[in-house]
Order: structure tokens, then sequence, then C-alpha cells
């Protein structure tokens, strides 16, 4: 559930805070196809099943780093809801990590929390960091999470 304020400006109240988890969200393999597509990155860790599962460290294939950072834009509203805006725009990231890799076919999701948050050019700007962690096979969060990512979006009322 996502942390709700009602305007950008109680955004400046928000540094610091915790803004918790999203829902899982499964990576298939079909998925991974379908990201290959759209941006040409056929590397077989990621698309030749068979081959990756017989010559990648990894035990099989893998979602792509860019597409786990792709999916911090899904898990973003659910972890943060500004209401009041007349529009919200991404300005970018600062910083992105890939710790550890997402297999096809693990569940992911998203934990946040606001980094910073400041008046800028008629909105408030906040930065939310978003931890994309993966669900072990035990069903516990593993020790490394897949991405690090710091998003910067900026609200305006």
């Amino acid at each position: 559930m996502a942390t709700v304020v009602d305007s950008p400006a109680a955004l400046l109240e928000l540094v610091d805070a915790d803004l918790g988890t999203t829902d899982w969200v499964e990576v298939t393999q079909d998925r991974i196809g379908l990201f290959a597509d759209a941006t040409g990155d056929h590397q077989w860790i990621h698309v030749d099943v068979e081959r990756a599962r017989a010559e990648s460290p990894f035990g099989g294939p893998i979602a792509h780093g860019y597409l786990t950072l792709s999916l911090v834009n899904l898990f973003l509203p659910d972890l943060l809801e500004v209401r009041n805006t007349s529009m919200g725009v991404n300005v970018g990231l600062e910083q992105v990590r890939f710790p550890s890799p997402v297999p096809s076919g693990a569940r992911i999701r998203g934990r946040g929390q606001v980094v910073a948050a400041s008046e800028e050019k008629g909105g408030v700007q906040v930065v939310v960091r978003v931890t994309v962690e993966v669900e072990g096979p035990d069903g516990e969060v593993a020790a490394k999470p897949a991405c690090v990512a710091d998003t910067i979006s900026r609200f305006f009322p």
C-alpha cells in the first residue's frame, strides 16, 4: 500500500521515511524475451534457456539489468502517491547498482525510502531509493538486492 501525501509540499516532510514494500512480481522468461525484442539485447544469458542452464555461471537465464531497472517504474506508484498535483515528471536517476542477478522465474518487489526532497522550479523534487529485492527459494528475501536505484521525480501543484 502506497504512502499517500496530499500535496507536493508534503514531500518535504518525508525525508528518511520508509515507504515499505510492493507486492511481488514474477519475472518470467516471456517478459525477458519481450524485453530482449524491445531493446535488441538477445545475449544468450538472457534468452537461450538451454545454453544458460549448461554454460552460465548463474545456472540458468537471468533478466537484463535494465529490465530490472525498468520495473522500478512499476513499483514507484505502489510506494508513493502524491495527490493534488498538476503533473509529475521523471527527472532521472542519481545512482544505479546491480548487486545480484534476477533468475528467470524469480519474484521481485520494490522497497522504498525517501532520500531527499527539495523545492525546485515551482515544484518539489524528491529522491526515492528503490531497492529491488529478490525472493529466495525458501520464500525469504535474498541477502543481496538485484538493483538499487535512486530515482528523481518532480511534482508540481
